[in-house]
């Protein structure tokens, strides 16, 4: 049975298929979260894998092996700096947690470690970041009943995973 839940936990410290990285469009070594994806995969193999794809667009995802980590895969999702909210920052969220999904299911990926996208450095609201990577988890698992995926978001503050699971709550109640 396919399900969403949150756990207070680095990301590279769960045992899924494939985890995701709040990537940024060049796919370099970042901070926080990407800093951290890439260290513990092996700063050179995973610095080698993204320059051998080079670019990905905000709101779409692109794959690589996890190297050093316990998951298989890295799928790098690009979400939006925050302006406003009027520059379709929450088209863009939406889209890169979907497409980080499909490549999921096309690379066989039952269990899958997302972040917050977008929650971090590049200044999304966490309430509105929880309610697009929800909604988005949620409709892929709609659309794709015949396919069974973990989700699980990893974070690492008490406040944000209970905003999350408030999200999660309102969501499933609609």
């Amino acid at each position: 049975m396919s399900f969403i839940e949150i756990r207070k936990i680095g990301i590279t410290n769960l045992h899924t298929d494939a985890i995701v990285n709040a990537a940024n469009t060049g796919l370099w070594e970042g901070g926080g979260v990407c800093g951290c994806i890439f260290r513990d995969a092996g700063s050179a193999e995973m610095t080698a894998a993204c320059n051998a794809i080079g670019h990905c667009e905000e709101g779409s995802a692109v794959i690589t092996p996890g190297s050093r980590l316990s998951a298989k895969h890295v799928i790098h999702a690009v979400g939006p700096r925050w302006l406003d909210g009027n520059h379709r920052e929450p088209e863009i969220l939406y889209s890169a947690y979907k497409k980080s999904l499909l490549l999921a299911k096309e690379n066989q990926v039952h269990s899958i470690g997302f972040p917050l996208i977008s929650a971090g450095i590049f200044g999304y609201p966490v309430d509105k970041a929880w309610e697009r990577a929800i909604r988005a988890c949620k409709d892929f698992i709609d659309e794709n009943q015949d396919y069974e995926i973990q989700i699980v978001f990893a974070v690492l503050d008490e406040r944000i995973q209970e905003i999350g699971e408030r999200v999660i709550s309102e969501i499933y109640s609609e």
